[in-house]
This record gives structure tokens, sequence and C-alpha cells, in this order.
């Protein structure tokens, strides 16, 4: 049964910060800071609505120097993002940070957009942009993960190959439990928004076996290759 989805109006919108609302209340009335998550939601809110915004005027354009260049955008930002929780000069590990996303999200766009999608042109917005999104921002959840585990086995003095490989087991554990729950624990995105747009379960599996595949991908080497840069550092010891 095909069934297109709903329009969302904005007071409609608005009903669903109520359960949001009751999770302030608990901080509030737990003496926990509010500050942070009220701001994360401003800004979750204004960036979301402004990306919306933007992304109806790149697909229309059909530009691919406008599609590359948003691509880049979102490399530099993952790759500053990921470097929050690590306690190392920022300068020299977002130039590794940038490296491994870049490597890793080339690779396993290519094979997706042009293996299994065979997407024309390659730089179909509509298509490639959510896409290099999931990849970017597994990218950087892994980098992210990797790297805060990988300095803080160095101050404790471990060898470079030891703090590399717990590092890396520590930022696939996400990926790893992922695997393990999707279609049994979630519906993931790709999936729950195919369903809600009315394609077929079976088709939306599919995507969704794309989906999580690239992400696993993504995560795993761009961890890896952001481990293998920081092997250069003085005081990583073989």
């Amino acid at each position: 049964m095909e069934k297109s989805l709903a329009i969302i109006e904005l007071p409609q919108l608005a009903l669903a910060f109520i359960p949001v609302l009751v999770v302030i209340f608990i901080q509030f009335s737990w003496s926990l800071p509010q500050k942070r998550t009220i701001h994360a939601l401003a800004r979750m809110l204004v960036q979301l609505l402004l990306v919306g915004f933007f992304l109806s005027y790149v697909f229309e354009s059909d530009s691919a120097w406008l599609v590359l260049m948003l691509l880049i955008i979102m490399v530099f930002f993952s790759s500053w993002i990921a470097l929050n929780n690590i306690e190392a000069p920022k300068c020299e590990l977002f130039q590794r940070a940038v490296f491994a996303i870049s490597i890793s999200s080339v690779l396993t766009l290519l094979i997706i957009t042009q293996g299994v999608l065979q997407l024309s042109p390659w730089y179909h917005a509509q298509t490639l942009i959510p896409l290099a999104g999931m990849v970017f921002a597994s990218s950087m959840n892994s980098i992210s993960l990797s790297g805060e585990r990988f300095y803080s086995e160095l101050a404790n003095k471990v060898s470079y190959k030891q703090a590399r490989n717990i590092a890396f087991q520590a930022s696939m554990i996400p990926n790893v439990n992922a695997l393990l729950a999707v279609g049994i624990v979630s519906l993931p995105g790709m999936m729950t928004g195919q369903i809600l747009s009315g394609v077929s379960p079976f088709i939306a599996a599919r995507y969704q076996i794309m989906v999580m595949c690239m992400i696993f991908a993504s995560a795993g080497i761009s961890s890896a290759y952001f481990l293998y840069l920081a092997k250069a550092k003085p005081n990583a010891s073989s």
C-alpha cells in the first residue's frame, strides 16, 4: 500500500518538544545544569531549519562545484568536532582528522554511489549529500572515540601498538552494537524514513544494509588511519 508521507505543520512540530520539556524539567528538579541542553536544542533547531533552506537551493542548482564545496565544508567541520574530547594539540590533530575522514569517505562513497547505486551524475545532491552526511558523522564519532582513548592510554605509559589496538576496539563498539541491534531492537533512520514514505519494507531493508555497511566501513577506516597517523607523534613509542 503506497502512502505519501504527511507534511508536518509548525504547530504540530511544536508538540514534539513536549517530551523534551519533560527532560529539561527533570534536570531542573534534580538541580542539574540545563544551560547546555537548552543551547544544544536551540542550535539543533536553527541548524536544521537553515540547512533545510540551504539544501533546497543546492538541490535545485544542479551544480557539481557547489556540491563539492559543501562536502569539503562538511569534512572540515566534522574533523574539528571530532577533536572536542581529545586532550592533545588541536592543530596537528585537525590535519590528521581531515586526512582520515577524507580518505575513508572518498573510498566508501565512491563504492556506494558508483558501484551500488550507480549514481548519475555523480554529484546528484539529493542522494550524495545525505549519504555523505552519514559517512562524515560516522567517521567523526569514530575518530573522537579512538583519539580520546588512544591519548588516554599513552598518558598511562602504554605502548603505541597496545594503545592503538585498545583505541580502535573502543571506537568500533557503537558500530558493532548497531549491527547486532538493527532489525531486532531498532529500525534505523534510512529504513524508517523509507517505510514512512510508503516504500516496501523489503526494498527499505536493502538500502539499510547498504547504509550499515557504509557507516561501519567509514568508521573503521577513518579510525584506523587516524591512529596510523598518530604513530608519528614523538611520545607514541612502538
